[in-house]
């Protein structure tokens, strides 16, 4: 008997392996085979100079306008006009609000559908305390060591001025367009857009625009970051998550710190708020995250390529692993973070009142009422009142992975960084592109940046920089993404994958 299920067993394990085998092995490269490009055309020093200068002008928005920083849009609109003739001679600019830009390069061919780029012109402030620790003073733009430093380099500024240096480039070659291009500057996108791009897409949409595409700034090309997989991967965002706050308010009787109760407002509210910490919301390999590990497992080392090609079976595990980084646990659920609490002001008074404010980044899929939901079941007190930041969002629309616009970018990609894996991705951050899902289904984030572990913290912090090379796969990317938008489409539909 003991033989016979042993027998048993051996014959089960001997077909999970098969089954693991054979499933793995058709699940094969999604990969575009593709030329790589040639190196892009531009002066790569005096451009390296121009976004140098570009970063002296302290763009730095703020919740309720640009304040003292006005002047800076100002002088950094007159710079850019400066340094980008043909840009401003042939393409029609508009100014939108207060400093958000619109241009408009028309194209040859009125019948095809327009598209649009994005960046913004503004940038953080230095965090208070840190100015000391930069290696160079973070608005003098200093090209240095091979590397462009200062704030805005890396976002968004130097996406911004490699469009516009692409975009100059192409116009001394004598090219134009076959669809019409509209490139969107806003001005607050550090701090919701509503001012920038979300009139410009009102604008838009009044004119009766619908996009085929938008291209934001987002995901990056991450050289050495994701484990078990040695070629750099380029993620394309499909979507991004909503933005959840809500306030949260707890009053009991004050009253003397002599004669405490069992349970005090500050008590209750940390008892509350330590069961709500540790009761996150479910997450998945599911949606997005679903998309980006199927496409990236076939280029996985063995046993990786193994574990995200049987989802079926190795989620439980695959999932647990990945729930131990925090850039992989955000893509696979809404995620909590308590970020205000407040109560009190004096030792020996039990304050009457407790704040708290957590904020949620919402998984599409979820929605602003469930998190809403979860948020009250959470925190198990209704005596706790409960407030939304009137700013919450949805979770955007996932955008298709079968539209000519990720195809585009795709093409674009694999020419300009042959050795990338490009997959969709899911962005945990929010950007101006949130406003333009109104006037087109495909709207995608991708930041043509090639990114180190090492270099992932500079953004929005300390020694923000960009290397010179990596400033010319940028303006090599948009050269090549506006040069293939043009071509017609019977040419990409010719592109092939790989092969098995």
């Amino acid at each position: 008997m003991i033989r016979r299920l042993l027998l048993i067993l051996l014959a089960v394990l001997v077909l999970l392996a098969a089954a693991l085998g054979i499933n793995t092995w058709r699940q094969g490269s999604r990969q575009l085979a593709l030329a790589p490009a040639p190196k892009a055309d531009v002066d790569l020093a005096s451009a390296a100079q121009r976004l140098a200068g570009a970063v002296r002008f302290r763009t730095i928005s703020a919740m309720d306008g640009a304040g003292e920083s006005g002047a800076e849009f100002d002088r950094f609109q007159a710079y850019l006009a400066q340094q980008f003739p043909r840009v401003h001679g042939a393409l029609r600019k508009e100014v939108v609000g207060r400093h958000a830009l619109l241009f408009t390069w028309e194209g040859g061919d009125p019948k095809a559908p327009p598209a649009a780029l994005m960046a913004h012109q503004d940038v953080v402030p230095i965090a208070p305390g840190t100015e000391r620790a930069w290696s160079v003073d973070p608005f003098a733009g200093e090209v240095k060591d091979g590397f462009i430093w200062g704030r805005g380099t890396m976002d968004d500024k130097g996406n911004l001025l490699a469009q516009l240096e692409a975009v100059e480039s192409l116009l001394a070659a004598g090219f134009q367009p076959r669809q019409t291009l509209y490139f969107v500057m806003g001005d607050d996108e550090e701090v919701s857009g509503l001012r920038g791009a979300k009139p410009i897409a009102e604008l838009l949409q009044s004119r009766g625009v619908q996009l085929d595409w938008v291209l934001d700034e987002g995901l990056l090309v991450l050289d050495g970051v994701l484990p078990g997989l040695s070629k750099p991967a380029a993620l394309v965002g499909l979507a991004e998550k909503g933005y959840a706050t809500f306030f949260l308010t707890l009053d009991t009787a004050p009253g003397h710190s002599s004669m405490p109760p069992a349970h005090s407002a500050i008590g209750r509210m940390s008892a509350a708020l330590a069961r709500l910490e540790a009761s996150p919301m479910p997450g998945a390999i599911r949606g997005v995250a679903g998309q980006m590990f199927g496409t990236l497992a076939p280029e996985m080392s063995p046993l990786n390529r193994v574990m995200l090609s049987n989802l079926w079976l190795t989620e439980p595990l695959v999932r647990g692993q990945l729930e131990k980084s925090l850039s992989s646990n955000a893509m696979l659920r809404t995620t909590t973070a308590l970020t205000i609490v407040r109560a009190g002001n004096k030792d020996n008074v039990l304050p009457g009142r407790a704040e708290a404010a957590v904020n949620f980044r919402v998984l599409p899929g979820d929605t602003l009422a469930s998190v809403q939901a979860h948020l009250k079941k959470a925190l198990a007190d209704d005596a706790i009142q409960i407030r939304a930041y009137p700013g919450n969002a949805e979770p955007s629309p996932v955008s298709p992975t079968d539209s000519s616009g990720y195809a585009l970018i795709e093409r674009s990609i694999r020419e300009r960084f042959p050795d990338a894996v490009v997959a969709p991705g899911l962005m945990t951050a929010a950007t101006d592109s949130r406003h333009f899902t109104g006037i087109s289904k495909a709207v995608y984030r991708f930041s043509p940046i090639r990114v180190s572990n090492e270099d992932l913290p500079r953004f929005h912090g300390t020694n923000e920089r960009l290397s010179i090379d990596a400033y010319g796969d940028m303006i090599g990317f948009y050269q090549q993404l506006l040069r293939n938008a043009s071509q017609p489409a019977s040419v990409s539909a010719s592109i092939q994958r790989k092969t098995p």
